[in-house]
């Protein structure tokens, strides 16, 4: 928790139903994706999401409830109904915005990282072509995957062999046992994981598609959408947005302010 965080009175943010009858701010979290969300030494929830969720659940008055799921099982349970908010860095694709909707709260791009002695492999252009490639399933990275492998194919190289796993920390297993070549994922991930490992996964040149992400609530639901937004730039107000990130090395993934999309033509570049 960081301490001093919220101006505001927990009666003048908006609140949905769920949390006036519940007092808690429930939400789905991935089961672990550092800086975002992993346990550390001592047992406890921390990282970025887990963090900025527990601080926007302070200014509503509301006690935080992390029920972890697999990523690729979050936007069919928000859209059977099985909870409200997942809380996660999810891009804001067309297919996404069928079924739900976001409250943009971070940005982002996507790299490619390997070992360190591969590194010398993946100079130049076109350097994912041909190579093994490790993504989540159902991330911007899974995507992004298909359309650089399409882009090999139209320039007659060989095209990028892909393979899902349900979380990160099994791309890196995959990478550093040398059954896949690369991890295509979130570059503040990356970043984050070849620092804390001292160079076991280095980020190589390249950077794709940098978007803003969002926390993802059912299609239509604006109660929960102004809620959250609301929260979340009373933190960027105050001043616990910036601490937050900070903490992890994020502050180049900033925004200025978060804000709902509901369709394509809504997301800020």
């Amino acid at each position: 928790m960081v301490a001093g965080a919220g101006t505001l009175a927990a009666a003048e943010l908006p609140k949905s139903a769920e949390v006036k009858d519940t007092g808690k701010l429930i939400i789905a979290n991935t089961l672990e994706y550092a800086p975002f969300e992993f346990i550390d030494e001592n047992g406890k929830q921390v990282g970025i999401n887990i963090e900025l969720a527990e601080e926007t659940a302070n200014l509503l008055g509301a006690e935080l409830e992390v029920t972890r799921i697999p990523f690729p099982s979050m936007v069919p349970g928000l859209a059977a109904g099985r909870f409200k908010v997942a809380w996660e860095t999810f891009a804001a694709t067309d297919e996404r915005l069928k079924q739900v909707d976001f409250v943009m709260f971070i940005k982002s791009g996507i790299v490619a990282s390997t070992t360190a002695d591969k590194t010398s492999q993946f100079q130049g252009e076109n350097n994912l072509c041909g190579k093994r490639v490790g993504v989540i399933g159902g991330a911007v990275s899974d995507f992004i995957a298909d359309r650089l492998s399409g882009e090999c194919k139209e320039k007659g190289l060989p095209e990028i062999a892909k393979s899902i796993f349900p979380e990160g920390k099994d791309i890196i297993q995959a990478a550093l046992s040398d059954r896949i070549d690369a991890r295509l994922d979130d570059a503040t991930a990356s970043g984050y994981f070849e620092v804390t490992s001292k160079g076991q996964m280095v980020v190589v040149p390249g950077l794709y598609d940098v978007a803003p992400l969002g926390i993802a609530i059912p299609k239509g639901d604006k109660e929960t959408g102004d809620m959250l937004a609301a929260g979340v730039n009373e933190l960027i107000k105050n001043g616990t947005y910036k601490t937050i990130m900070a903490k992890y090395g994020m502050t180049s993934a900033m925004i200025e302010e978060a804000y709902v999309v509901d369709s394509a033509d809504k997301i800020r570049k």
